[in-house]
């Protein structure tokens, strides 16, 4: 598996932004969604990455500045042909690597409260994530779990 930065160009990329996107839609009204679309997720405050293998997208992920020394996680998503692989936890050790190196101290991030996300809260947990308030521009929402993480 390779994981590399990446610009957000190419049509594969798209196509699992899409599916993420329309994975957690039915799950939570769209005040409650906070996922980046592909031009939030160029922006140059946030650091987006790739897995690869053998030429096929396995699964992506980003941070994004918030301060000099708080970033958010965004955009975690493997592809569903590529689950319980390792992909996703290849990606997030990239990531607070990368993160870390970057300079930023904690790494914090927000998913959904309802019983679909378990797996995702059960992942940030065993990466270190506790749950803590609303951070940056969030506010309360009976719909998100906010966790974060010291680097």
């Amino acid at each position: 598996m390779q994981i590399i930065r990446d610009d957000l160009r190419g049509p594969e990329i798209a196509a699992l932004l899409e599916a993420h996107l329309a994975d957690f839609a039915p799950h939570s009204p769209p005040e409650s969604r906070h996922a980046l679309d592909l031009d939030g997720l160029r922006r140059p405050e946030v650091h987006f990455y790739t897995a690869w293998e053998d030429g096929e997208l396995l699964g992506c992920g980003a941070f994004k500045r918030l301060d000099a020394r708080h970033a958010e996680l965004k955009s975690m998503r493997t592809d569903s042909r590529h689950l319980r692989r390792g992909v996703a936890r290849a990606l997030l050790t990239r990531l607070i690597a990368e993160a870390r190196a970057a300079g930023f101290e904690r790494l914090s991030l927000e998913t959904g409260s309802v019983a679909h996300f378990v797996p995702a809260r059960h992942f940030y947990a065993a990466a270190g994530f506790a749950e803590c308030g609303p951070f940056g521009d969030y506010v309360e929402d009976p719909y998100s779990v906010f966790m974060t993480r010291r680097l």
